[in-house]
């Protein structure tokens, strides 16, 4: 267990061993030799080596196969396959301290058990959200008992002995959220992964080959157009990708799990794409696909991504033995037409369906098309061999996410939540402030992009289509 914690988030080549557990945290001066860059480190990093040396310490004296961190996490392994409940693995706990010849470093309880692993950045949040998917009670609202857009509680009615109903703390649905932020630190913890990290930066493709998402179009107009953020190797570039599956292996039950997924293309080619180098930030569990109102859940990741671009965050660099502040950039999306509709707000069904096109799509059925050949491709001239026309246009332009932005009226605002359930109430059409029909909007659009509209309005909007 120990190479394992040691081969995952790493060992920096400071003496890490020689960590006073009991000394203040945050305090630098335990550390010796200081950092390269002069500074020590700060608090959350100091917790997490602290605990790493909580893997070397013996579950009793002269124990050879467990360590106290290999014990807990194979008791949580335990737990999570066979379903056991919090009370019994608390039970469990304390019949262990009285077993074991030192059984006091183990947790008493399964709070403290999750909190010590907390420390590893495996911690998630269950966020309330509203049945109707029209908002989260996150934030500012995370009090709320109703939901302020169509007032249906949030939380299930309880039974009490008498018969009569109160207002319980039983939500109707749950959204779990696994924050971003510690992952992204936890590449850097580990020498060898931070080193990796640098690999877009320190080997340049030759002139004409496309092997990375680094030689891309896209990567080469964010350098170019924020050089602060291209001038340090370790700003990370980030990829989102979503889509639906029914958990139960059976089409005879109708359930939708939508997870989000985050990957890191820092990395070298065959490796950003990998299991282990893919970050599981949301997981959307509910009978029916949440549509157009995944905005409402995705406000999670981009209330850190905004952080993370604005800010920054203090992380320590274990390759380069210093502290630095880490930034980080979304670049594309990966889904399939259904979910790209989803995620960038343009339906991809019907007489609109391209997302290239726009309002531009032909409505012509055509078993090859001309459009997007060069200008003087012969096939333009050819009448017998298509629909007995010619095609002069050229390719539709992709537009920028300022002049997606500017389709919309000045005043719109999103309108979330679905329009009924076979529990609830249907709710009347939804209408925009000026009290059109959302289907009367311009175009094919059913929505502002969050991913546009809160992330900056300079993104392209084809890095959000692709």
């Amino acid at each position: 267990m120990q190479e394992m914690v040691h081969d995952a988030f790493g060992i920096p080549p400071i003496q890490a061993h020689d960590i006073d557990l009991d000394a203040p945290l945050g305090d630098g001066h335990n550390l010796d030799p200081p950092l390269g860059d002069g500074h020590t480190l700060d608090e959350e990093t100091t917790k997490f080596f602290k605990l790493l040396k909580e893997a070397e310490r013996e579950l009793y004296p002269g124990c050879q196969k467990f360590a106290l961190l290999s014990f807990i996490v194979a008791l949580m392994h335990i737990k999570c396959l066979c379903g056991r409940s919090n009370k019994s693995f608390t039970m469990l706990l304390k019949l262990l301290k009285k077993a074991l010849p030192e059984g006091e470093i183990l947790p008493n309880s399964f709070t403290a058990h999750r909190q010590l692993l907390g420390g590893l950045g495996l911690e998630y949040h269950k966020v309330h959200a509203c049945p109707r998917d029209c908002m989260l009670y996150w934030g500012e609202d995370a009090k709320r008992v109703d939901c302020k857009v169509c007032n249906v509680p949030g939380y299930k009615p309880e039974e009490q002995t008498d018969g009569s109903k109160k207002r319980g703390k039983i939500p109707q649905k749950i959204v779990r959220y696994f924050p971003l932020i510690p992952k992204l630190k936890r590449f850097y913890s580990s020498k060898k992964t931070a080193g990796l990290m640098r690999w877009h930066a320190e080997n340049p493709a030759p002139i004409g080959i496309s092997r990375h998402p680094v030689d891309s179009d896209i990567w080469k107009l964010y350098d170019n157009l924020h050089p602060d953020f291209a001038q340090d190797p370790r700003n990370v570039r980030l990829g989102l990708a979503s889509d639906g599956f029914n958990p139960y292996r059976t089409m005879t039950t109708t359930y939708s799990i939508w997870p989000v997924v985050m990957m890191t293309y820092n990395l070298p080619p065959w490796l950003c794409m990998k299991q282990p180098y893919m970050m599981l930030t949301l997981l959307i569990d509910g009978p029916k696909s949440p549509g157009n109102n995944i905005d409402v859940y995705l406000r999670l990741i981009v209330d850190e991504m905004k952080k993370l671009w604005d800010v920054g965050v203090n992380t320590y660099d274990a390759f380069g033995n210093e502290m630095f502040k880490m930034r980080a950039l979304m670049l594309w999306t990966i889904n399939d037409l259904p979910t790209l509709a989803m995620l960038s707000g343009w339906s991809t069904k019907g007489y609109l369906a391209c997302p290239v096109c726009l309002d531009e799509t032909c409505s012509r059925w055509l078993v090859h098309g001309r459009r997007w050949l060069e200008k003087d491709h012969k096939f333009r001239y050819e009448r017998m061999s298509f629909d007995g026309t010619v095609e002069f246009r050229p390719c539709p332009t992709r537009l920028s996410g300022r002049e997606v932005l500017a389709m919309f009226p000045a005043n719109y605002v999103n309108k979330f939540g679905m329009e009924g359930d076979e529990d609830l109430p249907v709710t009347k059409k939804r209408k925009t402030r000026d009290g059109e029909d959302e289907d009367d909007l311009q175009g094919n659009w059913k929505k502002k992009n969050i991913l546009i509209y809160r992330l900056g309005r300079k993104i392209r909007f084809d890095t959000i289509l692709m």
